[in-house]
């Protein structure tokens, strides 16, 4: 069966997938595989697939953002994908989550309008428990902070005119903000898979700690290197358990 968005055939794709917003960090994951083979390109959708430690595994990008991703989350699923991992970036709430460290996503809070139009308000989005275990038992073994509780998905990115209340998500004790977390916890909910989540903090959310944006610095390169090993080495284990 031929998947329309990510133009990609069903019979193709492996029970385990790894996916990330950027198509070039796509790449770069699937350069860490054996027989790694490009399967298409569409859009903001690039997907690879090739093996790890032995596990046939797929690494799809979805793009910024919880529409365009949650498109790309539901084709996976329809295509056979059992077991998703988002590999990603975020911004930190907390003085002791600098960048370069790690969050591994229990929970996140449904800040964005896409999940509102799946699943009633009270729903929520939620981690699988073993996914998230080897996620952050092999991210500890990679070195540096790392870090496992709440994150927050929101739809904004440039600040407008309403205020976003990062102070009171702070205090209720999330850790970082991202973009596409909840939607693919709703999502796997939904369709009876597992997902977890792993994200690199590249600067700061809360206004009080904030300084000039840049995500492209080296302690950031080094954590999201750490993540992607960690994410891949999660892979393995949950396909051997």
């Amino acid at each position: 069966m031929l998947l329309s968005i990510l133009q990609v055939q069903s019979e193709d794709l492996p029970s385990f997938a790894i996916v990330c917003g950027d198509p070039f960090r796509a790449e770069k994951i699937a350069g860490k595989l054996t027989n790694a083979r490009e399967l298409a390109f569409s859009r903001e959708y690039r997907t690879f697939v090739g093996e790890y430690d032995g596990v046939r595994l797929a690494v799809v990008s979805h793009g910024v953002g919880s529409p365009g991703a949650a498109v790309c989350f539901e084709e996976l699923i329809r295509g056979g994908v059992k077991t998703l991992i988002r590999v990603g970036t975020a911004g930190s709430y907390s003085a002791d989550h600098p960048a370069g460290s790690l969050i591994v996503s229990t929970a996140a809070v449904r800040a964005e309008g896409l999940t509102s139009q799946l699943v009633p308000n009270g729903f929520p989005a939620v981690a699988d428990t073993d996914v998230t275990t080897a996620l952050y038992e092999a991210a500890a073994a990679e070195g540096g902070i790392v870090k496992k509780g709440i994150t927050v998905t929101l739809d904004v990115f440039f600040n407008g005119v309403v205020e976003v209340p990062h102070k009171q998500y702070k205090a209720a004790g999330v850790l970082a903000v991202e973009m596409e977390i909840a939607a693919l916890y709703v999502v796997a909910a939904l369709r009876g898979v597992r997902a977890g989540a792993i994200v690199a903090l590249d600067g700061y959310a809360d206004s009080d700690l904030a300084a000039e944006y840049d995500p492209h610095t080296n302690v950031v390169a080094d954590a999201v290197e750490r993540e992607i090993m960690a994410a891949l080495k999660a892979v393995a284990k949950l396909a051997k358990a």
